[in-house]
């Protein structure tokens, strides 16, 4: 990739927010790092992913191209500050220790083994074994993405409850590519995840547009 920007003179756009979040042993590498890059490299990133704080609004952009930075400052007091709570919020979060990520880290850890374990055993699905963040992309023996998962939120329940999944077809070029996929996470507790896993199964057993 670092190839392509250099030959074409592109911006690479990098989204580092889970940059904590590496597993098994697995060591982030940031784009920060290429050597080259120095005028084409731009980092984002987030203090609601690191911190669990969702909705709080506050990240930062990163560059060593003044120019970049330039136009980006202008187009900072151009608009509305971030609310004034999340400005504290992520000033005094920056101070987290890092024992708060070992933990938080050895917990997502748990909870994705359950998820992998229990969608591997299902019958025509794979979740492959992901390396960081706190969600994965699971194979589903189904017809399309995009109905399966409006048929859980409307015509399916188990035991009075269901299970949302996001379609994969928009985090592809061609939809295609996510027709039989579908995205998962692995925020919650491990009890109400394994109690996920057998909805999808249960949901599966009676889906129309099952295909295998």
């Amino acid at each position: 990739m670092a190839g392509l920007v250099k030959k074409y003179d592109l911006y690479l756009f990098a989204d580092e927010v889970y940059r904590e979040f590496c597993y098994d042993g697995h060591k982030h590498f940031s784009v920060m790092q290429l050597e080259g890059l120095e005028r084409n490299a731009i980092l984002f990133d987030s203090v609601s992913k690191r911190y669990s704080a969702c909705g709080a609004r506050v990240g930062c952009m990163v560059t060593r191209n003044s120019e970049v930075y330039a136009i980006a400052m202008r187009l900072a007091q151009a608009r509305l500050s971030p609310p004034s709570f999340g400005q504290i919020f992520g000033e005094a979060a920056v101070d987290t220790p890092q024992e708060y990520f070992d933990k938080v880290q050895a917990e997502y850890v748990s909870r994705r083994n359950v998820i992998v374990e229990g969608i591997n055993n299902i019958p025509g699905c794979f979740c492959p074994m992901p390396k960081g963040a706190f969600y994965t992309v699971i194979d589903l023996p189904i017809d399309d993405s995009d109905k399966f998962c409006q048929w859980l939120l409307t015509d399916f329940n188990y035991n009075g409850a269901t299970v949302m999944l996001a379609p994969a077809t928009g985090f592809y070029v061609d939809p295609e590519r996510g027709r039989h996929q579908a995205r998962i996470t692995y925020c919650l507790c491990k009890e109400d995840l394994r109690a996920a896993v057998k909805c999808l199964e249960e949901a599966l057993k009676v889906y129309p547009g099952r295909t295998r």
